[in-house]
């Protein structure tokens, strides 16, 4: 038994290895298994979903909104990080997620990202769903949503960027694979089309990471996770049938917040 937990280790250490290997031969090697996870959970789950009963799907529905709102949770207690409590003001911590959402719920408004979001599932439906038979644009708007929001995908993509590891990007990619399999059972093929945006997103931040290195303070970060927080959860309540919300139309407010986090800093 010893030596079996032995040799699972040294497996362990030796796949470690080759991920950080895998990210020393070329940037946004990260995203890349990323993409692949996504994809490959999404095909494992249109396999399992075609054999399960409706109550079954909507049951997985419901189970993945309740875990969202734990990861919501998770999220939202950066308000009280001690990073961002000492760079702020008393109380601002909470009025900076305000404003961000506030601003950014305009600015997505104003450029009506929901709407194109959707658009653009509905024209990839055609091409990939002509017959109808499945939730695409729901999978597809509602997993792009989940797997680009949230600090994994934003730090781990600058860490890429910057060559110092992908180890958060692999485990994004680890938890969006079985969310993915359970999305995908649910929802159908539009979970896995949902890897095309994510890796535009990702690979942006991996460029800016290329290009500026760490841009953002931890307060900043902190500021950002506790607004993504916000963001899932109303797509938690959206999964579950209790509000539907524009979470597209509040993106925006994930780049606000860092900078009004700045500006508030100097107060």
């Amino acid at each position: 038994m010893g030596f079996e937990f032995i040799d699972q280790f040294a497996h362990f250490r030796t796949l470690h290895h080759a991920w950080l290997t895998l990210s020393d031969m070329f940037v946004g090697a990260g995203t890349i298994i990323n993409i692949v996870a996504i994809v490959g959970g999404a095909a494992i789950g249109i396999l399992i979903g075609n054999r399960l009963a409706e109550r079954t799907r909507n049951l997985m529905t419901d189970v993945l909104g309740a875990i969202t709102l734990i990861g919501a949770a998770s999220s939202i207690k950066a308000l009280w990080n001690r990073d961002l409590s000492s760079a702020l003001p008393e109380g601002w911590p909470i009025m900076v997620v305000l404003g961000s959402l506030l601003l950014g719920g305009l600015i997505g408004s104003t450029l009506n990202i929901e709407a194109k979001l959707e658009g653009l599932g509905i024209r990839l439906k055609r091409r990939f769903d002509a017959q109808g038979d499945s939730p695409f644009v729901e999978g597809f708007v509602t997993a792009s949503l989940i797997f680009a929001i949230g600090p994994l995908a934003i730090l781990g993509s600058i860490s890429d960027g910057m060559s110092t590891g992908i180890d958060q990007l692999v485990l994004k990619s680890t938890l969006d694979f079985f969310a993915s399999i359970a999305f995908a059972a649910a929802l159908g093929w539009g979970v896995a089309v949902s890897a095309l945006p994510v890796g535009v997103y990702q690979f942006a931040w991996t460029g800016i990471g290329f290009a500026l290195g760490s841009i953002l303070s931890d307060y900043q970060v902190s500021a950002m996770t506790a607004t993504g927080g916000i963001l899932l959860l109303g797509i938690a309540f959206k999964l579950l049938n209790i509000k539907q919300i524009a979470i597209g139309n509040l993106l925006p407010a994930l780049a606000v917040a860092p900078l009004l986090a700045l500006g508030i800093s100097y107060l």
